[in-house]
């Protein structure tokens, strides 16, 4: 074949080789992310990439490096069929999981279902899934790759991503996972696939994760009410079927009780801005007295300075209000919130790190990368 002749058509390998003065074996290994290369080498190579306009053949690649050059992400509903219709809960924190999502893996804002609406929509309406993808994409497209989206909140949906990850389709599965009690964790480690959690699992399973350190988070809102001069504390829990809404009421209360604060008023809500309502209706009519509260997530938090208001009690003068998550509910509320930041993008970054850097094979050990949480003070404490 000519030189016009191969210039007419797409670039090829023994193209970008011959722009780069080098072999057409060096390129593939470059192009291959094969690491004995010199890094002087891989950067003559990729700039001739560039200039040459080529583009690697994936089914090729694949063959060659036995990758998808894909990553499935996963966001798993409720652990059985009945719960699909009753409450997603997506995290922890953030906005519900890790204290922040979709229904909360780890304990933040958690999607409804009884509010009407099937369960992607639940999902796409919650704030913490749009930090989520976000981190996830910024760490995954200067690397060449994207993430599938996946579903997973009925027992067929969760075979399904089981079967598409055996099949080779996706290097592995980063999971939010929005029910206590999801079985996907379990199925994935049990059939040998690479995974990794955003939150760490209700129930104990070998398996990667990320989250935060709910425990201290919550404690560095009891100490900034304490510090306010509040006496008289209340807090909104979220939910305590979720790891997440147990360490933050956790923390809270045995920082408070470092400081001789012996019994700490306590309403459990669901992550959702309403739950949130709820709980300082109940908090108010026993305690009227409160003037400090720490909501374990924005939403609730959100929730609760709705309620003060309507009760004729001005925020923070009256009654100092902390959330949880630094989410856009934070800002959107009135006063803008006080509240504990959870890093949700950099926490699905690491996700997306963890699982690309895995050492290949089923018996690659669990591994968790725990992220510090940092007070952000507003107007409301």
């Amino acid at each position: 074949m000519t030189d016009d002749r191969r210039s007419a058509g797409a670039p090829t390998l023994e193209d970008v080789a011959r722009a780069a003065g080098v072999s057409r074996a060096t390129v593939s290994r470059v192009i291959n992310g094969v690491r004995n290369v010199d890094p002087a080498i891989q950067e003559v190579v990729r700039q001739a990439v560039s200039v040459t306009g080529y583009a690697p053949n994936r089914a090729a690649r694949s063959l060659v490096t036995r990758r998808a050059d894909a990553v499935a992400l996963v966001v798993s509903g409720a652990g059985v069929e009945a719960d699909v219709g009753a409450e997603a809960e997506a995290g922890v924190g953030a906005e519900a999981a890790a204290g922040s999502g979709a229904g909360r893996a780890g304990g933040g804002s958690r999607a409804t279902a009884g509010g009407g609406g099937s369960f992607t929509a639940q999902v796409f309406a919650d704030p913490f899934f749009g930090r989520v993808v976000t981190g996830v994409v910024d760490y995954l497209r200067p690397r060449g790759m994207h993430p599938v989206l996946m579903f997973a909140e009925t027992s067929r949906a969760r075979d399904e991503v089981v079967a598409y990850l055996r099949q080779g389709s996706a290097d592995g599965a980063l999971v939010v996972s929005t029910h206590a009690e999801d079985p996907l964790p379990g199925l994935l480690t049990e059939a040998g696939l690479a995974a990794v959690l955003f939150a760490r699992p209700a129930r104990p399973v070998p398996i990667s994760y990320v989250d935060l350190a709910h425990q201290d988070g919550a404690r560095l809102a009891a100490e900034h009410l304490l510090a306010r001069g509040c006496r008289r504390l209340a807090t909104i829990s979220g939910p305590l079927d979720v790891p997440a809404g147990r360490a933050r009421l956790t923390g809270f209360r045995d920082t408070l009780a470092r400081h001789g604060h012996a019994y700490i008023p306590v309403a459990e809500g669901r992550f959702t801005q309403e739950s949130g309502e709820a709980a300082m209706e109940r908090l108010l009519a026993e305690h009227p007295d409160l003037d400090g509260v720490f909501a374990a997530n924005d939403l609730m938090a959100t929730g609760a300075c709705h309620v003060l208001r309507e009760h004729g009690r001005r925020v923070p003068e009256d009654v100092a209000v902390v959330g949880f998550d630094d989410s856009s509910a934070a800002l959107a509320c009135r006063p803008p919130l006080t509240t504990v930041r959870q890093p949700v993008e950099a926490m699905a970054a690491e996700m997306a790190r963890l699982l690309l850097d895995r050492p290949p094979g089923p018996s690659s050990p669990a591994t968790s990368v725990i992220f510090e949480p940092e007070l952000v003070v507003r107007a409301s404490a």
